[in-house]
């Protein structure tokens, strides 16, 4: 993956696999710590301690269609590069959190990407997840909450053309916001 946030959407969509109806993402800059981490919470079903002890081996997965999980690992792969790490925390029942880290600086840390887009296609392929994005940079506090959206929408599902236009708009501010950039 050639971005944070493919592998970002990949976590997510393997917690709404896991039948997660909220999934937090938070995206931490901190340039003065040299330090880029990224999270990924849920609610789902979790794995069991046996389960999580494979989830880092690539010849590992508990999809049926396919013989491999390589999101994980090269998530791993990515974070050890920029001389960070990857941890995961997660309970039977109770939900899965993925955390990873790198150094802010480091040569071989990938790029964030395009996060306004991996938003879009979690929330516009899956309208009855509750998705909370938040990206701290520096002293910039950013926050995306869908049930805020959904309530300003009414009985108007988040994924009709007015939610569709709120959801482009408030990560647009977003954006501007990140790159330090007035409305």
């Amino acid at each position: 993956m050639e971005d944070l946030s493919l592998h970002i959407l990949d976590i997510a969509e393997n917690s709404i696999a896991a039948d997660a109806d909220k999934v937090e993402i938070i995206i931490i800059e901190d340039e003065k710590a040299d330090l880029l981490s990224l999270e990924v919470s849920d609610n789902g079903v979790g794995m069991d301690k046996k389960t999580l002890k494979k989830a880092l081996d690539p010849f590992f997965t508990t999809k049926t269609t396919r013989r491999f999980g390589l999101g994980l690992p090269l998530l791993s792969e990515a974070a050890k590069a920029a001389n960070g790490n990857l941890s995961i925390d997660s309970r039977k029942g109770i939900g899965t959190k993925v955390k990873a880290e790198f150094q802010f600086s480091h040569i071989d840390r990938k790029p964030i990407g395009d996060m306004a887009q991996t938003v879009m296609t979690l929330v516009m392929g899956n309208p009855e997840v509750e998705l909370i994005y938040t990206h701290i940079k520096d002293n910039c506090k950013c926050h995306l909450d869908t049930r805020e959206i959904k309530t300003r929408l009414g009985d108007k599902p988040i994924n009709s053309p007015d939610g569709i236009r709120i959801l482009k708009e408030n990560l647009k501010e977003i954006q501007m916001k990140l790159k330090g950039e007035k409305k």
